[in-house]
């Protein structure tokens, strides 16, 4: 599983001119399943970013996590996190998981936030979505649990 985590002031996704979710501070991840994943993958993300500690203390050094800043989620599917770009012009999703698979590990996936603690608020899998994200820092980490 490849997660891109951005740590923002807030963030919304919405479909067919509808907001489907919206968070203040908090964390917009960005998550795509590999063709080979499993819930243990799924397990090891949700410890990682339940855990991060990227939001500053009283002295402006990042020391806090999510749940000391009464943070939220946003969790959005995205399958091009997948993308193959190495020959041509036009990527390939091949190493995606099918739908299917994918929809099951990311519902696993946002579950296991909640089971920890917090609120997850989640776009539409498979959906043509637009995605607001004000990035606070700006704070980006990515990550792949081919590298864990």
């Amino acid at each position: 599983m490849r997660v891109i985590l951005q740590k923002v002031t807030r963030g919304s996704v919405s479909a067919d001119n509808r907001i489907l979710g919206e968070i203040g501070i908090g964390y917009v991840l960005l998550v795509g399943v590999k063709d080979g994943d499993t819930q243990e993958d799924a397990d090891y993300l949700v410890k990682k970013i339940s855990k991060l500690r990227v939001f500053e203390d009283t002295e402006g050094k990042m020391n806090l996590d999510i749940h000391q800043v009464d943070g939220s989620v946003l969790s959005i599917s995205q399958f091009t996190l997948l993308a193959n770009t190495k020959k041509g012009n036009r990527p390939s999703f091949t190493s995606s998981a099918k739908p299917d698979e994918a929809l099951f590990l990311y519902n696993y996936f946002n579950q296991g936030l909640r089971q920890h603690g917090l609120s997850v608020a989640e776009g539409k899998f498979g959906a043509h979505m637009t995605v607001a994200i004000e990035n606070d820092g700006p704070v980006t980490i990515i990550f792949d649990t081919d590298h864990k």
